[in-house]
């Protein structure tokens, strides 16, 4: 409760920084619901926080409990202010759109940005920052369910003590921030308003899909721009911690093992989007389209994807860093399987020979445990994408546009022009619907590993 109470405090905070706001530019139609966002949000976080604290260890399947129960709860305060603007939603609406928000989706109930106020656009792309620091929060809080070369990439301590872990989550916030604030800079550098730069700041370093206008191309709108907004991209794409061991200097190769191999993928795909796109987009739209899929953000400008579009649903499936506010399957744990694959079918064409699954630049090898781990991660995906797939098309959704949906929905990546998903309207959803995607948006943020120990745990008891 401790862990969700902090960050019911924060969205009071995120609640005062919106009145305060609103007062500064007079916009007042819905000042009344942050007012009330603030005082519910805030009297949570303290019942929360000052909750008498039990002393026995928590077990790892209470941390994964708490997770999901964050995702499920902290969502309702954020959804305060959408269901008590002027604008008529209703709960479920506000719910679908908070949630979309916080696992940084970017899936929007909104038709027309443009009859938003500032305050409002400026509360959806605070949740989805928000909700980027928790999901890196989350990482820390489940390290013990992740492999050791992949603990390695973020701390030398295998499991984490409470002063470990609140000494990492100071370094996160610290280094969020920053990134963010960095972010800021540069697209004010670019000429954007400083309301369209400060809104897309949030979205970038959270991964999210929330816009400040209907279309990109309205305010990414050269060359110039497009590049730029890709390499910010990259910030989501390749791990958090990635420029602050680079300013350390760390010697220890394990800081930067995941990030090097993120660096080969990163340029094998670019010649080969560039190369099978045959100059139907200028450069700057193919580099914005490949990190805004990598870094599982989603958004584009205008441009002809017809012939790249399966590829980049597939450099949406496999994502970026594994402690970053990516999603996706993680390059990484794909080309350790490949690798463990491959060696296991050689030993057996030469069983005299030993062959060690190790990865390049690493000091260990990892175990058969871990590549299990790996696997089941796959499996459980693939079962969540046919079963969703399966779901939505009974919902009246037509198959492809099912599979694709699907497929953003697990991996919390917004639908765009890239995916020929830019015109699906959410607001003419069933309830049905939106409560399946409420279900799978949370499914696809929390470690999909933790769904089958939870699983596990409550049907495979012994």
């Amino acid at each position: 409760l401790l862990f969700i109470g902090m960050f019911s405090i924060s969205i009071s905070l995120m609640s005062f920084f919106n009145i305060i706001y609103s007062y500064y530019f007079n916009l007042y139609l819905n000042l009344d619901s942050y007012i009330y966002s603030l005082f519910i949000s805030l009297l949570f976080g303290i019942l929360f926080l000052f909750k008498k604290k039990d002393q026995y260890k928590i077990s790892i399947y209470q941390k994964i409990i708490t997770v999901i129960l964050g995702y499920l709860f902290l969502p309702i305060l954020i959804s305060i202010p959408y269901y008590l603007s002027i604008y008529n939603i209703s709960f479920i609406d506000g719910y679908f759109e908070s949630i979309s928000g916080f696992t940084s989706t970017g899936f929007t109930i909104f038709d027309n940005i443009k009859h938003l106020d500032e305050s409002m656009i400026l509360w959806r792309s605070s949740s989805q920052w928000i909700g980027g620091l928790y999901f890196l929060f989350s990482i820390i809080l489940l390290i013990d369910i992740f492999d050791t070369n992949l603990k390695k990439s973020l701390t030398n301590f295998l499991s984490l003590n409470l002063e470990e872990s609140l000494r990492q989550y100071l370094k996160i916030s610290i280094l969020y921030l920053s990134l963010t604030f960095f972010i800021f800079l540069i697209l004010n550098f670019t000429g954007l308003r400083v309301f369209d730069s400060f809104n897309l700041s949030m979205t970038i370093i959270s991964s999210g899909g929330f816009l400040p206008v209907n279309n990109l191309s309205e305010i990414i709108n050269t060359n110039t721009k497009e590049i730029i907004l890709s390499f910010l991209m990259f910030l989501s794409f390749f791990s958090l911690y990635l420029s602050y061991n680079l300013l350390t200097t760390k010697k220890n190769i394990n800081f930067y093992q995941e990030d090097f191999y993120l660096f080969i993928y990163l340029f094998i795909i670019i010649f080969l989007i560039y190369y099978l796109d045959d100059i139907n987009n200028n450069f700057s739209t193919l580099l914005l389209s490949i990190s805004s899929s990598i870094s599982n953000i989603g958004f584009t400008t205008e441009g002809s994807y017809e012939k790249i579009s399966f590829f980049l649903l597939i450099f949406t499936i496999i994502g970026g860093s594994f402690f970053s506010t990516s999603s996706g399957l993680r390059f990484v744990k794909l080309y350790s399987l490949f690798i463990f694959a491959k060696n296991e079918l050689i030993s057996h064409a030469r069983p005299k020979e030993v062959y060690i699954t190790k990865l390049k630049f690493s000091n260990s090898k990892f175990e058969v445990t871990e590549v299990n781990k790996f696997f089941l991660s796959i499996l459980i995906f693939l079962i969540s994408l046919i079963f969703l797939s399966f779901l939505l098309s009974i919902y009246g959704i037509n198959f492809e546009n099912s599979f694709k949906l699907s497929i953003l929905t697990l991996m919390n990546t917004v639908n765009s022009s890239m995916h020929s998903l830019d015109l699906f309207s959410f607001q003419d959803l069933q309830y049905q619907t939106k409560y399946l995607l409420i279900l799978f948006m949370i499914i696809g943020r929390v470690e999909l590993l933790t769904i089958f120990i939870i699983f596990k745990k409550f049907f495979f008891n012994n």
